[in-house]
């Protein structure tokens, strides 16, 4: 497994990062990788993030040092989502089909986990959000028609979308963790403005469904002192609570968001008008 180690950031600091700075310390360029589990630990929160690519066969859920556990799941939940072709997981024994935009959720205690794909040619790409777990609950299959799906934004705006929650207390218990999935409209490219922050849960965005050329600006920062990442299809950024986390492209697109923190209220966000942005 590759885990790469991101740390946490200070917004006064942040205010000085130049461009590759602001990109390395915020920026996950690679997500899927080979027959490999890819992730990343964020300090914001002791979140893990990142994407599982089995092509030539299965990939296993490693035990690993870096958690100090005897398992992965141990002590820590996960929830998954598959972008790419059909696969199954299986969990501890039990599988799980897995077609297209399918969610998983995992419980605190469940111990053997393998990706698997149905065809290597156009193989299953299981994006993983984990987060820290205090008991253990059932592990849940969601289907993407038993997302709960959020209709928001207009044309005029260029920001109407459709939000389908996955992990959310409308669908089933987690401990902490919030996963969902956005979808753009055609001809549609903003997403989440008006922009907002929510002190009390960090975020990260996983853009995908981008065309290979095309490219996302990611709005970040205090919402006196954003600043801006370019984004490819596929890539990931991180969104500490104390930043907006907002994006427009050059194309429509599909993003997946993911959240802890103090709570799972999903509408508990600090609203900031438009023209206060700077």
């Amino acid at each position: 497994m590759k885990l790469n180690v991101l740390y946490n950031n200070h917004p006064e600091d942040v205010k000085k990062y130049d461009t590759q700075t602001l990109r390395d310390r915020f920026l996950v360029e690679q997500i899927f990788v080979k027959d490999e589990v890819s992730f990343s630990y964020s300090h914001h929160d002791r979140f893990i993030f990142g994407g599982v690519l089995p092509v030539d066969g299965p990939v296993v859920l490693p035990v690993t040092k870096d958690l100090g556990t005897n398992y992965f799941l141990e002590r820590r939940e996960m929830g998954i989502i598959n972008v790419g072709g059909d696969g199954f997981i299986e969990v501890d024994g039990k599988r799980y089909d897995m077609v297209t935009q399918d969610g998983l959720y995992l419980s605190k205690g469940t111990k053997d986990v393998v990706f698997h794909s149905l065809d290597k040619s156009n193989p299953a790409k299981y994006w993983i959000n984990s987060a820290p777990a205090h008991k253990e609950l059932p592990n849940v299959h969601i289907p993407f028609k038993d997302a709960v799906p959020t209709p928001m934004g207009n044309d005029q705006s260029l920001n109407k979308r459709i939000i389908y929650k996955y992990l959310n207390p409308a669908v089933l218990e987690t401990c902490q963790l919030q996963m969902g999935l956005t979808q753009l409209e055609d001809g549609n490219a903003w997403n989440t403005m008006p922009a907002h922050t929510h002190d009390r849960r960090m975020e990260v965005y996983f853009y995908f469904n981008l065309p290979q050329d095309g490219i996302v600006f990611h709005l970040m920062g205090k919402p006196e002192e954003t600043r801006h990442i370019v984004m490819k299809n596929e890539q990931a950024v991180v969104s500490p609570s104390w930043s907006i986390h907002s994006g427009f492209a050059t194309a429509s697109y599909t993003f997946i968001w993911g959240m802890v923190g103090e709570n799972q209220t999903y509408d508990d966000m600090d609203a900031i008008k438009t023209t206060d942005l700077k």
